[in-house]
């Protein structure tokens, strides 16, 4: 079978002459459509469609100074941690008439940089991050790119511009009091990827142990490979094996604690007479799995409208920015059924 010819790329003037108007006016239509009537730009639209012409971003860029495109940068596009967050972001951009182009960290510092370098590239109008620590020369760009850059999820003392999050920290201390709290007093972390958020609820959880002189190195697992239900139910397995009186397990993320539950129920674990489990971020399922999840819940659709929110204001609105740098939404303790008061320490396996 001979192959179907293809049809030349169509360009400007062929739309500006299948609408009968000059290509100036297509331009136009193209850059500010409000400054065109709204029959004229149905006209255009239809001349676009019907030649199935691109426009030439660059040159309208060059012309307009504006590109229209927001960047976004996340760890992770598998994640369902981004789900909320990112729907904030497109919810609060494209009634604005913005493009947000999302790229994939992947968790690393040196594929983060990469993604900044192709989203600079692209001339975006704002840049915004889900982390905090960048790679020097990342920092470098971020900090003569001369547009607005938000850093979100974690909080750092020295934001590149803009900083909305919550500290990581300080949620791992909280997770790991409340099982304190509880009476509990062998209690093991799960944990994995170690990106700097997980490191640093790590932190807060060895810390709090610490404080109450219960700290035991034996008592962390964790992974470099990136998290999985299947994953938490084998650190958890792992971790067990280790340490049979552990009484409770705080576990990095939900997955690795919706992990830890299905782990519990093929042993006959009971959750959490016999065990007590705290997850992070507050998924979905977290409040439906059973037992019920407690989980620390994170705002991450409150951060994503925010930053939305605030980049529109700087760009689009009185061009002011927040009268702080660095924004802390704060986070809570979801409570549910699979953490529980302590009747006997130890458990028998």
């Amino acid at each position: 079978m001979p192959r179907k010819q293809r049809r030349p790329r169509s360009k400007l003037s062929d739309v500006a002459l299948r609408a009968g108007v000059s290509a100036v006016t297509v331009s136009r239509a193209l850059r500010r459509p409000e400054m065109v009537s709204p029959q004229l730009r149905e006209r255009i639209d239809s001349a676009i469609k019907d030649l199935a012409y691109i426009p030439n971003r660059a040159a309208s860029i060059l012309a307009s100074s504006r590109s229209s495109v927001i960047g976004v940068v996340v760890s992770s596009l598998t994640n369902g941690v981004f789900a909320d967050y990112l729907r904030a972001l497109h919810d609060m951009f494209q009634p604005a008439g913005f493009q947000v182009m999302v790229l994939n960290s992947r968790y690393s510092p040196l594929e983060e940089e990469k993604a900044i370098v192709t989203l600079l590239g692209q001339r975006p109008e704002a840049l915004i991050l889900t982390d905090v620590d960048q790679t020097p020369y990342a920092r470098e760009l971020l900090e003569h790119a001369g547009i607005p850059i938000i850093q979100t999820m974690g909080l750092t003392d020295a934001p590149i511009d803009i900083n909305i999050g919550i500290s990581q920290y300080d949620a791992g201390s909280l997770a790991t009091h409340h099982l304190i709290e509880l009476g509990h007093r062998r209690i093991g972390i799960l944990a994995a990827r170690l990106d700097s958020r997980t490191r640093n609820r790590v932190a807060g959880y060895t810390d709090a142990m610490k404080q109450k002189g219960l700290h035991d190195e034996a008592l962390l697992e964790w992974s470099a490979v990136p998290s999985t239900v299947k994953l938490g139910g084998e650190l958890f397995s792992a971790l067990l094996s280790r340490c049979p009186d552990l009484e409770a397990v705080f576990c990095g993320n939900d997955d690795l604690a919706l992990g830890v539950l299905f782990e519990c129920a093929r042993r006959g674990i009971k959750v959490p007479e016999q065990m007590s489990v705290v997850g992070f971020n507050d998924l979905e399922f977290a409040a439906s799995s059973c037992p019920a999840l407690t989980s620390i819940a994170v705002p991450r659709h409150e951060m994503g409208r925010l930053s939305a929110e605030i980049v529109l204001e700087i760009i689009r609105g009185s061009g002011a920015r927040p009268k702080t740098s660095r924004i802390d939404l704060g986070f809570k303790l979801a409570l549910r059924d699979s953490t529980r008061m302590s009747a006997q320490r130890g458990l028998k396996v």
